[in-house]
């Protein structure tokens, strides 16, 4: 159970906000007392908070649903930063696969289908990833949430208490540019990949559930 309240995470988001992100990752790592995690989806730019976090703690576990409906570029480039980085990959994958949710519900409900939309969210991506975070209980958690991507991430921060898995959600790059970002691969020889599409958001704008608290 995290002890942390909310002013300590407004004096940590002041005291890092001009931080470097490995500096972030380094305190982040600290404070985790061996329960740090990073999650992914290995859409485009994926490469930099993996790399970042795998600088800190090389073994640090990388939690990924595979949701069934990557496109064949998604899972190639997973599987080169899974090499590259020697990720300790951690895959979660829905109860039902692609194939057998498509038989009995039919396509992957349009972006004007809310509700479909919702449902479809919680079987395919949030349940395994609630499966994950428990087998995995972290007290510290890295995204690559960033304030450019929509709205709702706008009003959030470095740090940020996560009621719903009860950890602290850091974000060390979420003052990055996509010209930050496009950088800090090219510095350090990283691979990027920009085929990417998930079913559950329909667009960028959209959250599905996973980062909502």
């Amino acid at each position: 159970m995290i002890k942390i309240l909310n002013n300590q995470i407004i004096e940590y988001n002041a005291a890092l906000r001009n931080k470097p992100a490995l500096e972030i990752v380094r305190w982040g790592i600290a404070q985790a007392n061996g329960h740090a995690i990073v999650s992914t989806n290995f859409r485009p730019f994926e490469a930099v908070i993996l790399h970042l976090c795998t600088q800190v703690q090389p073994d640090i576990p990388v939690l990924w649903v595979d949701h069934g409906y990557n496109r064949p570029a998604t899972y190639r480039y997973a599987e080169k930063l899974r090499d590259t980085l020697r990720l300790n990959l951690r895959i979660y994958l829905p109860r039902l696969t692609a194939a057998h949710r498509d038989a009995i519900y039919g396509p992957v409900p349009s972006i004007d289908d809310e509700a479909e939309l919702k449902e479809f969210s919680e079987m395919m991506k949030l349940e395994p990833f609630q499966r994950g975070m428990k087998d995995l209980a972290p007290t510290i958690w890295f995204t690559a949430l960033r304030k450019v991507q929509n709205p709702y991430r706008a009003k959030l921060d470095i740090f940020s208490l996560d009621k719903m898995y009860d950890v602290i959600k850091v974000n060390p790059v979420f003052y990055w540019t996509d010209a930050d970002m496009e950088t800090y691969l090219k510095q350090h020889n990283l691979p990027n990949e920009w085929d990417y599409f998930d079913p559950a958001k329909a667009d960028e704008k959209r959250e599905c559930g996973i980062h909502v608290q």
